[in-house]
């Protein structure tokens, strides 16, 4: 690993803005909002649970156990090479994990946790919670992982580290040497991209959000959740499709797909039920946490 490329300063300065952003917008976006509404923290945080649980804790594995079970340092199974031979199929399977686990995530604690809570504005507390723990788990953590990974590369650590990864698990040493170009290349328009992406995608969890909130809260409205599944599926399939080349889109279709997801499902939600529930009147006696 003698030849390393040095990653340089305006790259080191996209990063820590980069990871200064990821941390602090969905904190603040989180206490500004509980400050205006006086919506109780909790079920901010129960939107941030929920993520945690059926996204990370649940979907994730899963997928991998059927379908990438290298990943997980298991062995090729049947299912999974029948998945990855047909990439159609495959970008299918993408799209609706996240979209069957994340919104019944949402309907089983607006259900459950949150079923005493039937002011419109809890529905808006869950989607800040859900879509901003993404955002911090997703793009804060692994931005201060970069960081770490850039000092490691000008330090002359990172071959090690490779090294090791190697040793322990093969097929995931490549991905992790590919992040030396990544961050050797990396740019400002890298970085608003990313940002344009996440306040499109906390849009759509915020619409997605109302929509179950509504599913919930009214039987003759619950087709709104496997409408919310299939929303989600749906953006997630064809972003997939990019990922396994069945279709081809640039950096910025891409961001194009998930602004009409987001958008559309954000605004749909918000002017069709949400800005008209006359009858959702905040609760004086709610509670602080």
């Amino acid at each position: 690993m003698s030849d390393m490329r040095h990653i340089g300063t305006a790259q080191f300065a996209w990063l820590i803005l980069g990871a200064v952003i990821w941390i602090v917008a969905p904190f603040t976006a989180a206490i500004l909002w509980k400050i205006k509404k006086k919506e109780p923290v909790t079920s901010i945080l129960a939107g941030a649970a929920a993520f945690l649980l059926f996204a990370v804790v649940l979907e994730k594995p899963i997928q991998n156990v059927l379908i990438f079970p290298t990943a997980m340092g298991l062995k090729d199974h049947a299912v999974s090479r029948f998945m990855n031979a047909n990439p159609v199929l495959l970008s299918l399977a993408a799209g609706l994990f996240p979209g069957v686990f994340e919104e019944t995530g949402r309907l089983i604690v607006f259900g459950t946790v949150l079923k005493n809570r039937k002011n419109r504005e809890t529905s808006i507390s869950y989607g800040i919670g859900h879509g901003g723990f993404e955002v911090f788990l997703i793009l804060g953590i692994t931005y201060l992982q970069y960081i770490v990974y850039a000092f490691m590369i000008n330090t002359g650590t990172f071959g090690a580290l490779i090294e090791q990864v190697a040793a322990l698990a093969p097929e995931q040493a490549e991905s992790v040497g590919t992040v030396v170009n990544l961050l050797a290349g990396f740019s400002f328009a890298d970085l608003g991209i990313a940002l344009i992406e996440r306040i499109f995608a906390v849009l759509f969890h915020v619409g997605a959000s109302i929509l179950v909130f509504y599913a919930c809260r009214n039987k003759r409205r619950f087709w709104l959740y496997p409408l919310a599944v299939v929303l989600h599926a749906g953006m997630d399939f064809i972003a997939a499709l990019s990922l396994f080349h069945v279709i081809s889109l640039s950096p910025w279709a891409l961001e194009g797909l998930v602004a009409v997801f987001g958008l559309s499902t954000f605004f749909g939600a918000y002017f069709l039920l949400y800005k008209k529930d006359k009858g959702s009147v905040k609760q004086n006696s709610a509670p602080v946490f």
